[in-house]
């Protein structure tokens, strides 16, 4: 690093911190032609970006070696999170201590007061959240009309998380003439009409990696079944047994739910969600520096900035729901040229949801099954002949060992020195058999070609208001299949047909249950699927088999379908020949004595009925057939006129 300009103070930091050469983000920033200039810089998660843009300000804030005395900001770096601005705040820390800098951290959750009067005292770069700075900005804590350099990191994710109006108060608040860099893993067009709108002739850099991932990271996809989810991400664990894992998912109901089920099975696991407070995610993230935690299950905000040590495996419990995401995610191991492992967990479902994520991220992943219980007993056991102890010298402890083998015998001591091994460590789960990996699947052939199919029939229909898309994914996971090889769906009344390829039919075996309640039977044969000659009155198909008793043909009301001249017993069952609907017919029930069921309408004109008690005046009693309409005060109508109008 000799040949690049940097302050003194500077290079002696990078050194003490074991900086033999910069990363091509750092290089960049501090290339000429970049001197002075705005910079909108895409870099990919862990690639230094952080001590990047503290080198990138230091010739726009440094009076020689020391930053001058001055009791408003010099420079401001805003970040999307709390997590990320506290670590920013560290990095910068530790570079610019040489120099004298005085540092002030503005991050939700944390004092207000504490924050003022940090900024009260003086502090010449700032680190902080878009929402609280702006409030400091509006209560009159912050000034930034001295401000000369200012820092946008993560500003995707900033954009992601509607901090858009926040930015534009921040930046309209500090000179027009301040330095801007701009930091993104990618430049979508929200990023870059930001950046023409706050930026002045802004040099753009592409970061080495941003279009090829980090090479020490493995992508894998391990297919399973929807009940073996949770279960191949604790053998995923125990496989690796990484010093420190991550394991995301998409809601925080997710996560509490996760570790619930880890610290039951005996992990050592925290989590990381939107709902704790700053000191609980604080004693979280220092639980898995400390090595009293190794598994962190968060959320996709929750994990944003965090930088864990020993970080060797992500997990995907849930798949992310763009490719920017899976980098972002897996962007937390397999840094500074150590070794990670990028794990999705894939159901049959979303095969191809995870392979459209894949592309898009431009990584190739190895498919595969998860790993099953033996696989984890097998490197349990290689683990076991690689410990250091057995190779170790011989020490103090001889003696011991020497009554140990008198007394137990040498099979015995390397037995206990096995079980001493696994305890502790949680049981490996048994797995049921996975579904093939897309690799693995039938070479896909026309779309409606099923002439060499199995049917079956699955216990619930429009009565229990069954949908093609709610039934798919259930089918899948229930026989490890992908959406290719089912063919029709046909949903009648009380049950449904459904076409499965000759192929996968041999999944499902004589009948299974896709969930309580929902069983899926197979056929000798094909269904007689012809429908009713019904409706035809109506001009439109007929959309099933008889509707249940007591209710109307969809769509329409009583009201509508009487006006449009149908028939008051279309989409009924079978009332009989008195017209009332029995209790056997799935209908109400009988009317009690005294009161006489209605006959059906023989086509002739009907006489008004007298409304009955309670009903309000001039309205007719359900079920009575409207009367025409008729001036007020003419005979027969409800409503008398008035005296003295007509």
């Amino acid at each position: 690093m000799t040949d690049l300009d940097l302050a003194a103070p500077l290079a002696a930091a990078l050194a003490a911190k074991g900086y033999d050469s910069l990363t091509s983000v750092q290089q960049a920033v501090l290339a000429p032609e970049a001197a002075g200039r705005d910079i909108l810089v895409s870099a990919q998660t862990g690639s230094g970006k952080t001590v990047a843009f503290g080198l990138a300000m230091s010739g726009d804030i440094l009076d020689g070696d020391r930053l001058p005395e001055i009791p408003l900001p010099q420079a401001l770096a805003i970040a999307p999170t709390r997590e990320l601005a506290l670590q920013v705040a560290r990095e910068l820390g530790w570079l610019y201590a040489g120099a004298g800098a005085q540092i002030a951290t503005c991050v939700g959750g944390m004092d207000y007061r504490t924050e003022r009067r940090a900024l009260a005292r003086g502090a010449q770069i700032v680190v902080g959240t878009p929402g609280r700075l702006r409030d400091h900005l509006e209560r009159g804590s912050l000034d930034l009309s001295s401000l000369r350099a200012c820092v946008l990191d993560e500003a995707d994710e900033m954009l992601d998380l509607g901090f858009r109006d926040d930015l534009e108060f921040i930046l309209q608040s500090a000179p027009a003439e301040r330095r801007t860099l701009m930091f993104s893993a990618t430049v979508p067009p929200a990023i870059a009409k930001l950046a023409t709108e706050f930026q002045k002739d802004a040099l753009r850099i592409v970061a080495q990696g941003e279009a090829r991932q980090h090479g020490d990271i493995a992508y894998r996809a391990v297919s399973v079944t929807g009940r073996d989810r949770e279960n191949a991400i604790f053998n995923l664990l125990r496989f690796y047994e990484a010093q420190t894992a991550i394991v995301f998912c998409k809601t925080r109901a997710n996560v509490n739910h996760l570790l619930a089920r880890m610290g039951n099975r005996g992990f050592k696991a925290v989590a990381l969600s939107g709902e704790l407070s700053q000191a609980e995610r604080t004693h979280a993230l220092q639980a898995l520096r400390d090595g009293r935690a190794r598994v962190c299950i968060a959320t996709d905000v929750a994990a944003r900035g965090i930088d864990l040590p020993g970080l060797e495996l992500v997990i995907h419990a849930d798949l992310p729901t763009n490719s920017e995401t899976l980098l972002h995610r897996s962007g937390r191991t397999g840094r500074a040229g150590a070794k990670g492992v990028s794990a999705l967990v894939v159901t049959s479902a979303d095969y191809k949801k995870a392979q459209r994520l894949l592309q898009g991220a431009k990584v190739e992943a190895e498919w595969g099954p998860a790993p099953s219980a033996d696989d984890v007993r097998a490197r349990d056991d290689a683990r076991v002949l690689e410990h250091p102890v057995l190779t170790a010298e011989t020490g103090d402890e001889a003696a011991t060992a020497a009554l140990l083998l008198e007394r137990f015998g040498a099979e015995g001591v390397a037995a206990a020195f096995v079980r001493l091994w696994r305890e502790g460590r949680p049981v490996p789960e048994e797995l049921a058999d996975t579904p093939a990996a897309p690799e693995a699947r039938q070479a896909p052939r026309e779309r409606g070609d099923f002439s060499d199919a199995v049917w079956f029939a699955l216990s619930v229909g429009h009565t229990g208001r069954a949908e093609a898309r709610w039934l798919l994914p259930k089918i899948c996971e229930a026989g490890g299949i992908t959406r290719d090889a089912i063919g029709a769906i046909r949903v009648r009344q009380d049950e449904t047909f459904v076409q499965i390829a000759t192929a996968s039919a041999g999944r499902f075996g004589p009948e299974v249950e896709l969930e309580p309640g929902l069983s899926m039977r197979r056929l000798p044969g094909e269904p007689n699927l012809e429908r009713p000659e019904q409706g035809a009155e109506r001009g439109r198909p007929f959309r099933g088999g008889p509707k249940p008793a007591g209710r109307p043909a969809a769509g329409k009301p009583a009201r509508a379908r009487r006006s449009a001249g149908m028939d008051e017993q279309d989409g009924f069952a079978d009332r009989g020949t008195s017209g009332a609907r029995t209790a056997e017919a799935g209908g109400r029930k009988p009317k009690p004595a005294g009161k006489t069921a209605s006959a059906p309408w023989d086509g002739a004109p009907r006489e008004p009925r007298a409304p009955r008690t309670g009903n309000a005046p001039g309205k007719a009693p359900a079920g009575a057939p409207r009367a025409k309409f008729k001036p007020k005060g003419a005979a027969g109508s409800h409503k008398p006129a008035k005296p003295g109008k007509r």
